[in-house]
């Protein structure tokens, strides 16, 4: 077989990794709105199995120095992570339940003016969260949000 050369990036998120500045808080904020811990975690990472992807919690300091950028940036990021819901009671249940876990409540749930249900809330770090409902892309039986296949 000819090597080429070229590798076929996949269309996948594998793993996201929010930089925190305390682990053990994120960790059990995280653990307080449901989500289990996998095994795999460790002193310095904590990993949560997501559908269809793997959220990891790391300290930001250690975190910038693996990535070799400055460990100083502060304020928007310009990166939201969003939960889709099939239901807009389903958003301001999600809503409520971030903010008595200790999220910074930042746009409570409304109709968005794309025709969804939308709101956003922060984690301990400030990382942005979208809880929302979109009438256009259904959650398939796994809970994965299902968009309209590629246009080719």
């Amino acid at each position: 077989m000819e090597q080429t050369g070229q590798v076929t990036i996949p269309q996948r998120l594998s793993i996201v990794t929010l930089g925190v500045a305390d682990l053990a808080v994120s960790t059990a904020f995280y653990e307080s709105v449901g989500w289990k811990k996998s095994a795999s975690s460790q002193d310095t990472i904590t990993f949560f199995q997501m559908e269809g992807s793997v959220l990891a919690l790391y300290e930001r300091a250690a975190l910038a120095d693996d990535a070799q950028v400055p460990a100083d940036g502060d304020g928007f990021r310009g990166v939201t992570l969003a939960i889709m819901f099939p239901s807009p009671a389903e958003v301001d249940a999600a809503y409520a339940e971030w903010v008595a876990a200790g999220a910074a409540p930042r746009v409570v749930p409304h109709t968005a003016f794309w025709g969804g249900h939308s709101s956003y809330v922060a984690d301990p770090d400030g990382h942005l969260w979208e809880l929302a409902y979109n009438p256009y892309a259904e959650n398939g039986p796994d809970g994965r949000m299902m968009l309209a296949p590629p246009a080719d």
